[in-house]
Order: C-alpha cells, then sequence, then structure tokens
C-alpha cells in the first residue's frame, strides 16, 4: 500500500467515524429533547387548573433513590367529550413495581369501580381519583396497594393509539371474537375483532384493551390490558424499536403527561431493559372483591385491606400468580363473591 493510499485510507475511516459520531450525538440529544418535553408544566399541563385549585393539599409522592423498587402509575382516560382543562375518570389504572436488585417487573392493574379512600375527597371509586391531580390519584393507589407511588404517566386514547403505531403494533392472541358497537360515539370506536392470533395495529389494539362486554366485565378487560401492556414493553426493548426511539417519543409526546425527569425515565429506561416481566395481577384479587351498592351505585369493595396489601407483597416478592394465592385462600375458608344487589 502506497503511501498516498494510506493517507486516503485515514481520510475516509476518520470521515467515517466523524460521521457515526454526529449520527450518534443526534440521536441521543433527539431523545433528551423529547423525554425532556413528556413532562409538561404550567398550561401545557393537563392538570393546569386543577393543580392551582386542589394540588396544594395533596401528599407529596416519596421519592426515588434508585436501589429500592420503584412505582409507577400508568393511566389513561377517554377524553372524548371534554373540554381543554376538564379531567376525565381514569378509564384504565395499571401500577408498574420494577426491582432494580432482582431486575423483576410487576404490573398490578386496578379495578376501576374498586370503592377505596381518595386522599382528602373521602371515599369513591378509585377512577375518580385522577380528576382531582395525579397526586392524588398517586397516594390513593399507594394507600390501597400499600406499596409507595412515585411516578405517574398519564395519556388518552390517542396517545395509546400512536404509541403502538410507532412501534409497528403488537402480535396478540385474541383469546375470542370481541364484537361492540355504539351509536353513541357515532361508531368512532366500535369493536370488532376476531378470535386467533393477529397483528394488531393502533386502532385494534384500543378494541382489544376497552372490550368489557361479556360475562367478565372489567376483569377479562383488565387482564387483556396487562397482556398488550406487556407485549408493548416487549417490542420496545428490540434493536429496530430503540433505533427509531426519537421517533417513537416524538410521536406519542402530545399526548402524554408525567412527573418523571429526565434523569428518572433515564434511570428507569435503562432498568427496564436489564428487566423481566414476572407478574400481571389484578385488584383487588377476586377472593378479596364483595360486589354491592352505595348510593344506588354499584361498586367493587375490598373485603379485607390488610390481606390486599399481604398480597401485594406476596406478588413482588414471588411472582406467585392470583391463581396460587386464591387456591390457598380457598382451602381456608368460602372465597365466592357475595353480590348485595
Amino acid at each position: 500500500m502506497t503511501k498516498k493510499t494510506k493517507q486516503a485510507l485515514i481520510i475516509v475511516i476518520t470521515l467515517i467515524a466523524l460521521v457515526a459520531l454526529l449520527a450518534g450525538g443526534y440521536y441521543f440529544i433527539s431523545i433528551a429533547n423529547e423525554l425532556g418535553d413528556l413532562q409538561k408544566t404550567g398550561e401545557d399541563s393537563p392538570f393546569y387548573n386543577i393543580e392551582k385549585v386542589d394540588q396544594d393539599s395533596a401528599i407529596e409522592p416519596p421519592v426515588w433513590e434508585g436501589d429500592e423498587p420503584v412505582n409507577v402509575l400508568l393511566m389513561g382516560v377517554d377524553a372524548r367529550g371534554f373540554s381543554e382543562g376538564e379531567i376525565p375518570r381514569s378509564d384504565t389504572m395499571l401500577v408498574a413495581s420494577i426491582d432494580p436488585v432482582t431486575k423483576k417487573i410487576s404490573l398490578f392493574s386496578l379495578l376501576r369501580d374498586t370503592y377505596t379512600a381518595i386522599p382528602n375527597y373521602g371515599n369513591n371509586r378509585i377512577n375518580t381519583a385522577i380528576t382531582h391531580g395525579p397526586d392524588i390519584a398517586m397516594q390513593a393507589a399507594s394507600d390501597l396497594l400499600g406499596i409507595p407511588i412515585q411516578y405517574y404517566v398519564y395519556t388518552d386514547f390517542q396517545g395509546f393509539i400512536k404509541l403502538v403505531d410507532a412501534v409497528d403494533g403488537v402480535d396478540i392472541e385474541v383469546e375470542k371474537d370481541l364484537y361492540y358497537v355504539s351509536k353513541a360515539d357515532n361508531h368512532e370506536y366500535d369493536i370488532d375483532l376476531k378470535q386467533g392470533f393477529q397483528h394488531l395495529d393502533g386502532e385494534k389494539a384500543l378494541m382489544y384493551v376497552r372490550f368489557r362486554h361479556d360475562a367478565m366485565s372489567d376483569f377479562s378487560r383488565t387482564e387483556r390490558q396487562r397482556k398488550l401492556l406487556g407485549a408493548i414493553a416487549e417490542k420496545l426493548k428490540t434493536t429496530s424499536s430503540m433505533a427509531r426511539l426519537p421517533s417513537i417519543l416524538k410521536e406519542v409526546n402530545p399526548y402524554i403527561d408525567t412527573n418523571l425527569t429526565f434523569n428518572d425515565i433515564w434511570k428507569l429506561a435503562a432498568l427496564g431493559v436489564q428487566s423481566n416481566l414476572q407478574a400481571t395481577e389484578q385488584i383487588p384479587p377476586m377472593n378479596l372483591i364483595k360486589e354491592t351498592k352505595i348510593g344506588g351505585a354499584a361498586v367493587l369493595t375490598v373485603k379485607d385491606p390488610d390481606e390486599l396489601k399481604a398480597y401485594v407483597q406476596e406478588v413482588l416478592g414471588s411472582g406467585q400468580d392470583s391463581a396460587d394465592h386464591e387456591e390457598d385462600v380457598e382451602n381456608k375458608e368460602d372465597t365466592e363473591v357475595i353480590s348485595t344487589y
């Protein structure tokens, strides 16, 4: 190889390295910009009006130090028909618990008709908590489960659709035909899915997690929500999704609000990539539910709040599923759900 050839090769390698460095820098800067914009402030926050009126009396959520389990409240709402500044009740509430030591993730879905204490606002269905702001919602969920909740992520139907489409959809086994139509919303969110393994885009994924028009109603719906969220999490961990992360974040950014800072998200993202989903559970589990009416409204009360908290700790500690737990309890007592309609 001649001297000129060597010099040319060095120049080419240097240029390639420089381009790669610039591309990598642009990638991380783009991610940083999008992550920084997820936390909305002032009038950009969906809770702008609530913060001024209600949030002064909210209990400050605990700070995550980074070396103990972190718990995040995920909330989805149906904002159709609501004017700007109005907060609808949460259609979906899940708590993701991540243990940085065991690298295990537990996912709890909260039945929205669960009747519980709403800090500073008496007792009500837990899905009303978010109408008083995210801090109130976090504290209500924390009191119910018996674990500290440090963070929240809030979105609406459109944000969910955008997220699924941004990761190019997810593959899901639809367990049965799901069909429901409604004239009330001009058929905008009709549901029509066939049984079987299939690829769901954002619109169809929303159908899958919203359907509750069967005998098990919200019980089976929350199970589908946990199932789909797990599929999205796995899709986000793929190489192709990681490469497109800036564009994915750009798509969902306008529809998300959170109290997570850039540094929080960065730490959680690194932890999430290393972690595996160990358990997905319904809260309250069937054996601790009592159906009743309060003020003429049908709600779900918890038979034994301390038993519920112990159950949550059991799941976090061992990953034991709800079926195993209920079988254990059935050996001690009759666990048939009592209806007082």
